[in-house]
């Protein structure tokens, strides 16, 4: 038995625009585009949550230097 997955809002607007074929080229920069877009909204969200709990460099470096003591 197969499970059917509705198309998610994203997936049904992108099917609407490229119902054609695009050259391998533009695929390529639509792809681009598209992962930029979510990398800056994860850059977003990892900046308000560095914010909120107050994290610093110096306390990034400290944990970067931290000896892995089960090893």
């Amino acid at each position: 038995m197969q499970l059917q997955v509705p198309l998610s809002n994203l997936q049904q607007e992108i099917l609407k625009i490229y119902s054609h074929n695009l050259p391998d080229e533009q695929l390529l920069d639509v792809k681009r585009i598209l992962a930029k877009y979510f990398l800056d909204k994860a850059l977003d969200e990892a900046d308000k949550i560095w914010d909120e709990r107050g994290y610093t460099n110096e306390l990034m470096d400290e944990w970067l230097n931290e000896k892995n003591i089960s090893k």
